[in-house]
């Protein structure tokens, strides 16, 4: 097995669906928060949302579904125009978190595998889109979730402990007591709808389904080879601009082809 996770050519075709989880309040971005949802904020002359709507299309991705929530009017506006992908907007009266607020979307997200992107991050790709990657890696027969999860230590903008081990294999384990672990995920994933299987409507956790898929064997991981941004906060937005400005210039080193999100 190859030390990124999962086994290599085991995957099927790329989804042609996608899940933008843009619905959080963004508090650790105020004041830029006080007047747009974090999901609009922008890095390198770009929303984060578009940074993951671009690379959803470049990923073959044709239709999109967005949660909204704070100031979610202001990203349907945002999103009227755009055509790939296509978008609909899912709004959400109640904060329904990261499982509920696709659970609520999965009747526009069709019977198999889907990619699902967090809208406060960003990423540069490696040599391969990491979409591309995760979708070669799918194994429909082994697997309802594959998280793309990056070396805690080489993060940008992320300060905290990492959350997962991962086997020679791929499969993802928590954390748990140890002070430690090597990789974070990402907030950029595949999942298959058979994951929310028994789920009640309502507010909840992705993480609630990633333990259920850890109890099965089911939760496997991607390691990426790119760079990965976690923009949560104002600190961590500048560090992901002057880390993508000094790429641009040329005065740190990145892997070919790879781009801002």
């Amino acid at each position: 097995m190859p030390a990124g996770g999962v086994m290599a050519g085991a995957g099927s075709g790329a989804p042609r669906r996608a899940m933008g989880l843009a619905a959080g309040l963004g508090l650790r971005m105020r004041p830029l928060t006080e007047t747009r949802p974090k999901p609009l904020v922008t890095l390198a002359g770009r929303t984060l949302l578009d940074h993951a709507l671009d690379r959803l299309a470049e990923a073959g991705v044709t239709d999109a579904v967005v949660n909204t929530h704070y100031l979610g009017h202001m990203i349907a506006v945002h999103l009227d125009g755009r055509n790939a992908p296509r978008t609909i907007v899912s709004p959400e009266d109640e904060l329904l978190d990261t499982g509920g607020g696709i659970t609520r979307a999965l009747p526009h997200l069709g019977d198999g595998p889907f990619f699902a992107v967090n809208a406060d991050i960003s990423w540069r790709d490696g040599a391969t889109p990491a979409l591309a990657r995760l979708a070669f890696s799918w194994r429909d027969d082994g697997m309802d979730a594959l998280l793309l999860v990056h070396e805690t230590a080489a993060a940008t903008g992320y300060a905290a402990a990492g959350d997962f081990f991962m086997s020679e294999a791929g499969s993802l384990s928590r954390r748990g007591a140890a002070p430690a672990a090597p990789y974070v995920f990402t907030g950029i994933q595949m999942l298959h709808p058979r994951l929310f299987s028994d789920i009640p409507p309502g507010p909840f956790s992705l993480n609630l389904l990633f333990d259920r898929a850890i109890a099965s064997g089911r939760l496997y991981g991607l390691a990426h080879d790119g760079e990965w941004f976690h923009v949560g906060t104002l600190e961590a937005l500048a560090e992901a601009e002057a880390r993508l400005a000094r790429l641009a210039a040329g005065t740190a080193g990145t892997a070919d082809g790879a781009g801002p999100a």
